[in-house]
């Protein structure tokens, strides 16, 4: 069967935000899924190798997935809103995705800046089936909400991230109520670079319902 790949502009809060859907390549989706790129100030964007990767990853594992730009990257309208009003563009993208897909679970997942945006959407989001940070920024430490969240947290990271190494982010994880998982993945820094192969097999491993 042929895989529908469709780019759209979604209404947000602060203007349209450039979007792309894909859905799997094989089979009929058996969930939705959103994805929410890394830090928009630090050259992020829903083409970012990572998101990419978790996007391809999520649609082999059967999920229909929605990535997006945040408001003011590339074509997509707006201002930079220091993480407040990109959880907002999150929470429009993912009206979007479950009105065009009303009969499917759905998940939540993000990279870097992206997970920190996809735990606060999570919060909101008891419904949905399981959210996956990637690349969990321990150096933030507004954190609390994070307790809040009722579903499964599935966080994948690597073995050497600069910016969650690995005794302060297993001091972090044991700290959090279950319903909570770690994939971890033997890579040199925050991006996977040197094994993004089995980065993307952790994201199929995850599973999506």
């Amino acid at each position: 069967m042929a895989r529908k790949i469709e780019s759209l502009k979604i209404p947000g809060p602060a203007g349209l935000l450039e979007a792309l859907l894909e859905e799997p390549e094989d089979r009929d989706p058996i969930a939705a899924a959103l994805v929410c790129h890394p830090h928009p100030q630090h050259g992020g964007t829903m083409h970012t190798r990572v998101v990419h990767r978790t996007a391809r990853g999520l649609r082999k594992a059967g999920a229909v997935v929605l990535r997006f730009n945040y408001r003011g990257v590339n074509l997509s309208e707006g201002e930079y809103d220091h993480g407040i009003g990109e959880i907002e563009d999150a929470r429009a993208c993912l009206k979007f995705l479950r009105e065009r897909y009303p009969d499917l679970p759905f998940l939540i997942a993000g990279f870097s800046f992206g997970s920190r945006i996809a735990l606060k959407l999570a919060c909101d989001y008891p419904q949905a089936t399981k959210v996956i940070p990637i690349g969990y920024p321990t150096k933030y430490r507004d954190r609390f909400y994070i307790h809040d969240i009722q579903i499964p947290k599935v966080f994948i990271h690597s073995t050497n991230d600069e910016h969650g190494p690995r005794p302060d982010f297993e001091t972090f994880f044991a700290a959090l109520p279950d319903p909570k998982q770690v994939h971890w993945v033997e890579s040199k820094d925050h991006f996977f670079v040197d094994n993004l192969e089995a980065f993307e097999n952790a994201v199929v491993e995850t599973g999506v319902t």
